[in-house]
């Protein structure tokens, strides 16, 4: 039986190798930080100077990603976004950065990027102009590239603004190539989907799934729950239609965590952390770390979280079942000893009430059958481990738009417990 299980897990390991892309990045989803969200394009850094797009910003954010424990925890991208450029470019026709808020150029701050131990991202945008309205790279895609990779970018988000929709297929594919042939290991986030489902174009996803890393399937994040639901119900929607292209090497992006600002409370962001964990969504931060409360950071920490989102298998979860407003979804990750899978459940509550119902879902209603039921694993609550028999329930009170991540392991009968204890006992003899 020991044999067995290193059989399967050595075959869904080759399966997740045998399907990335050329460049042999991201088996796992992306796990970071990005400006974006939290900090937009504030560039008057004198009226905001602690929050302005800039080298120190970057700087500050790459020395907490290290002090605080998120390297650690597998964060380990600083991602610029927009608004590092200056509007216009160098004689020669390359980028540069803006000479006042990045001072020592894109490169010094790789530089100190990289001797944090991290990896360094950087925006740019396949039309004519960025969505805030610097310089794009559809006329100087090779050389913008061949000055990413000169700069030491390991990650390199494409936005699509000031693009045609019909052109960006090929755009996207022709910069990915110049992209390989710097010969640097580069992340691809691409961005043309979220310029075509809006308009009713269907996405080549094969297309995508062979260019890209990552993908923005729908609408940018905003900092409310409103937001996180209105881009969960378009991917649940789609899902069905999407899930097929999403694996290792290559994944759906909802967009970014925005756990630690404004807009969730303490159970909205359980659910988000829930939700993108299952969906094995990249999770890459947009918060301010050094203003963050620790409750928000638990739930960012949360390595039995973070270790669900990076199962080896790169599955894709779904969601399988709504009852009173309250959705779950499963996703299955790696078996243990039994050769049965495990998974992690979901529970959603989209109530807006103000009451905490309880709720009751079948095992055999989500088809989870283990012969001899789980052991259940309540993620983010600092409780005991319980059992579910095979003809069991999953019995919870959720609070209104909060979110319960559930680890869900096969129980083994007695007897193969012992088989298998006999035959570790053997392979030491």
């Amino acid at each position: 039986m020991k044999m067995l299980f290193l059989t399967i897990c050595l075959t869904f390991l080759l399966f997740g190798v045998s399907n990335t892309l050329d460049n042999g990045l991201a088996d796992a989803p992306p796990m970071g930080w990005m400006h974006w969200q939290r900090f937009r394009c504030v560039i008057d850094c004198e009226t905001y100077p602690d929050e302005c797009v800039s080298e120190q910003l970057f700087r500050n954010m790459a020395d907490l990603m290290v002090s605080e424990g998120y390297l650690e925890a597998g964060y380990e991208y600083i991602i610029v976004d927009d608004c590092w450029a200056s509007k216009k470019r160098a004689l020669n026709g390359s980028l540069v950065a803006d000479p006042v808020r990045f001072p020592n150029g894109i490169k010094a701050l790789a530089d100190y990027v990289h001797s944090k131990g991290l990896k360094f991202g950087l925006y740019g945008d396949y039309g004519n102009l960025t969505c805030a309205g610097y310089p794009g790279s559809i006329d100087h895609m090779e050389l913008d590239v061949n000055t990413f990779a000169a700069w030491g970018v390991d990650y390199i988000k494409l936005d699509g603004c000031y693009a045609d929709q019909e052109t960006m297929e090929q755009g996207y594919a022709e910069y990915g190539r110049y992209m390989n042939e710097t010969g640097r290991p580069m992340v691809y986030s691409c961005s043309w989907p979220a310029y075509q489902e809006p308009f009713n174009i269907k996405p080549n996803y094969h297309a995508l799934r062979k260019t890209c890393n990552l993908w923005r399937n729908w609408d940018d994040i905003d900092d409310s729950w409103e937001s996180v639901s209105s881009i969960v119900t378009w991917f649940v929607k789609n899902q069905d239609r999407i899930a097929p292209f999403s694996g290792p090497g290559h994944w759906n992006d909802p967009d970014m965590l925005i756990i630690g600002n404004y807009g969730l409370t303490v159970p909205q962001a359980k659910a988000q952390m829930t939700i993108w964990s299952i969906m094995s969504a990249p999770l890459i931060m947009s918060n301010d770390l050094r203003a963050i409360d620790e409750e928000y950071k638990k739930i960012l920490l949360n390595r039995d979280a973070i270790a669900i989102n990076q199962d080896y298998l790169g599955k894709i979860g779904k969601q399988v079942l709504v009852k009173k407003k309250v959705a779950v979804w499963t996703k299955v990750i790696m078996p243990n000893i039994s050769g049965h899978p495990s998974y992690a459940v979901g529970i959603v509550s989209n109530r807006t009430d103000g009451f905490a119902y309880k709720v009751d879902f079948p095992l055999k209603d989500l088809n989870l059958d283990a012969p001899h039921g789980y052991f259940v694993q309540n993620v983010f609550e600092d409780q005991a481990d319980f059992d579910i028999p095979s003809n069991g329930s999953i019995s919870m009170r959720i609070i209104p738009t909060g979110g319960v991540l559930l680890k869900l392991t096969p129980r083994m009968k007695y007897s193969e417990i012992q088989i298998i204890q006999s035959e570790i006992t053997v392979d030491k003899i």
